[in-house]
């Protein structure tokens, strides 16, 4: 079977005296039905050229799959009379939630569980094809009502629904169009729900209070987010005292507080917005905590009287060594989370200073978990790295000491000694030392160079951190070797790692990507015709920006629903998130923003030449990436590439930007991918 090829319609994009020549523009309309028909064909021929790997796919999924324990429990937390859990059967897909009533944790072993929602039930277990994703749950304070967000075809507008935890049944109040997330809140007297939903591009801007029990048209609209640029979206106080909305764009929030126990007042606005203040805040006793990038580039703590919001204290200094992200308070204590030599950190404040919560290991991500009482007398502490499985721990609050409560079983035979992780720097192009965290099995470089796949993601300030997964244990086992490298963009190093990946300085995310394979390759670990590339998203743009910038250092390159028509899309406010991304990106409309972007945009800059071998998906469905984007890109490498290297487009016809739904289906398209993958790098 041969490539499909599309057909080409003359277009031209003008701006800047500048002339873009766009083909492939036509395929931005999902409404056109040659424009299906051709992500059909392309889908036939993805499954063309996978069908000879089959069963190289089918042996690394039942190998996954025998990874999976009988049952995954996450430790349960406790919240007044109940602790609440979730938990995974190794034959479904989705997760059940439960609950135990009881006092102590010592008698959860007595007590009686109760489902409270299991996803599974919502699901048709016959349609494989089937689009199901439950994201928030929110309990009312009584106990007695389950709010929760549901959607079935991948975009971000989600359905809410209010379950009766004492009957079972569905309450009529059905709301549509709330965001996938952080959007649904209760009032204290669970009279009264809290929601956010999305305009016609999918931007959550509104925020409404709807009283239980009435029509939805006669909600109460609270708040208008009507800068384009800016979003909202809500959480609720650790102390249950206040919901906390924040407006918020890339550079800049600004705060307003619904009081829980007064659902009926308007919400009070904390600090009005300041261009490149960010700000967000939390109740702790008697004050208002504020963590603030003003003036203090990696954030610095304030309180402030519940009073008087304008009369605010140093409760904490800036320090350019330590990222202050975030503050958990408890009755009588504080705990701060952030970042220190490029790992996360969790801190307790103690007479003014932060006092480091100290661990084992060298490499490896630490949490806090949330939703946890307020008065609680232990802290739950979520732990792993890429050798360790998830740790939970319980920190007392009175001694400091920690308790191991559960390590996540992983079925099948595992001996952490028989892997190895370590941190590597590199030297970017600018001088600057960029890290890398490496995991192989401990036999893989032994015989020189080894087959390995380099990830990253570098944008948005977020982090590439180190976990652990049980799925790439058969994949490691055959001696491939991962490695991530946290590039600028992320902010792994504090928030200037960010401020030197975005906007005007984009392209060191990607100059610091192809140093990290350079020195992957001059220091032995691999080859170029061992080397795979992966990134999805805004990690997509990346590996497509690099497959142009320095594809023969790579075998093959996997962009997951990749961002790669950045000027095209930023120029178009009529898509979704567009006017949300001009702070991070660059607004094109700016002449010398428009020239620097089109630099480093994948499709703008296909070349006639060889190009690796390439695994793209796409979703149809996806308002972060447009379906078009990738299949447009892959139209035009198909058209000028000069090799014989292999292009597959895979689009989800039914879904969005996270792909498949439930855990199985989501492990199947994960065993295809490496089955390309392997396939390619598995050969010296």
């Amino acid at each position: 079977m041969q490539p499909p090829k599309a057909k080409q319609i003359p277009y031209e994009h003008r701006i800047h005296d500048d002339v873009r020549q766009d083909p492939y523009d036509w395929l931005k309309d999902s409404d056109n039905q040659e424009v299906i028909d051709y992500l059909e064909e392309e889908n036939k021929y993805f499954k063309h050229k996978l069908s000879s790997l089959q069963a190289q796919s089918d042996q690394i999924f039942e190998q996954m799959v025998e990874r999976i324990p009988e049952s995954e429990e996450v430790v349960p937390v406790k919240r007044g009379p109940y602790f609440y859990y979730s938990r995974l059967e190794k034959e479904q897909q989705y997760e059940i939630y439960a609950r135990k009533r009881a006092g102590r944790r010592e008698d959860l072993d007595d007590a009686k569980e109760e489902i409270v929602l299991d996803v599974n039930t919502l699901s048709d277990p016959n349609n494989e094809e089937e689009y199901l994703n439950v994201t928030e749950q929110r309990i009312s304070s009584d106990h007695k009502l389950l709010a929760y967000l549901e959607n079935r075809d991948g975009t971000d507008r989600y359905t809410l629904f209010i379950k009766n935890l004492e009957t079972g049944e569905l309450l009529e109040d059905k709301i549509p169009n709330v965001y996938l997330f952080s959007s649904i809140e209760w009032s204290k007297d669970g009279k009264y729900i809290f929601y956010i939903t999305l305009d016609d591009m999918q931007r959550p801007d509104k925020l409404w209070r709807h009283q239980l029990g009435t029509s939805i048209d006669t909600d109460e609209l609270l708040y208008e987010e009507k800068d384009s640029t800016f979003t909202i979206f809500m959480e609720m106080t650790q102390s249950g005292k206040f919901i906390s909305v924040i407006s918020g764009s890339t550079m800049t929030t600004e705060v307003r507080l619904i009081d829980t126990e007064q659902p009926l007042e308007a919400p009070k606005l904390v600090d009005a917005r300041k261009r490149g203040v960010i700000y967000f805040v939390e109740h702790w006793e008697n004050d208002l905590i504020i963590v603030t990038n003003e003036d203090a580039i990696n954030f610095k703590l304030l309180s402030a009287s519940l009073g008087d919001f304008s009369e605010k204290q140093v409760l904490v200094e800036h320090d350019e060594k330590r990222y202050i992200q975030g503050v958990y308070p408890f009755k009588g204590v504080l705990f701060v989370y952030g970042r220190e030599n490029g790992m996360t950190q969790i801190w307790r404040l103690e007479a003014g200073q932060l006092e480091l919560v100290n661990w084992d290991e060298d490499i490896y991500t630490v949490y806090i978990i949330g939703d946890q009482s307020y008065d609680a007398s232990e802290v739950l502490i979520g732990f792993y790295s890429l050798i360790t499985p998830k740790t939970t721990y319980a920190l007392d609050i009175g001694s400091g000491k920690k308790e191991v409560l559960q390590v996540a079983p992983v079925s099948g035979d595992y001996d952490k000694s028989n892997y190895v992780q370590k941190q590597l720097w590199v030297t970017a192009a600018d001088g600057v030392e960029v890290p890398m965290m490496m995991l192989y099995h401990q036999d893989a470089l032994k015989g020189g160079p080894a087959p390995l796949i380099l990830e990253a993601y570098g944008s948005y300030g977020s982090n590439s951190n180190p976990f652990f997964s049980p799925y790439i244990l058969p994949i490691l086992d055959q001696g491939v070797v991962f490695v991530t490298v946290q590039i600028r963009g992320g902010s792994e190093m504090g928030r200037t790692w960010y401020e030197d990946g975005k906007m005007n300085k984009k392209m060191n995310s990607f100059t610091d990507f192809i140093a990290a394979a350079d020195y992957l390759i001059d220091e032995g670990y691999t080859t170029a015709n061992q080397l795979a590339a992966r990134g999805g998203s805004a990690g997509g743009l990346l590996v497509g920006a690099v497959a142009n910038m320095a594809g023969s250092k790579f075998k093959v390159i996997v962009p997951e629903v990749p961002f790669v028509d950045v000027v095209t899309t930023m120029l178009d406010d009529t898509l979704p998130l567009t006017t949300l991304e001009w702070d991070e990106w660059g607004n094109p409309q700016n002449e010398e923003s428009y020239h620097y972007m089109k630099s480093y945009s994948p499709y703008d800059n296909v070349e006639s030449k060889d190009y690796p071998h390439l695994y793209v998906t796409a979703g149809l469905n996806d308002p972060r990436v447009g379906y078009f984007e990738p299949a447009k890109w892959v139209a035009r490498l198909r058209e000028m590439k000069t090799d014989d290297n292999t292009i597959v487009l895979k689009t989800h016809m039914g879904a969005g930007h996270f792909g498949a739904s439930g855990r199985i289906n989501h492990l199947k398209e994960e065993a295809e991918c490496y089955a390309f993958v392997l396939d390619k790098i598995l050969t010296k």
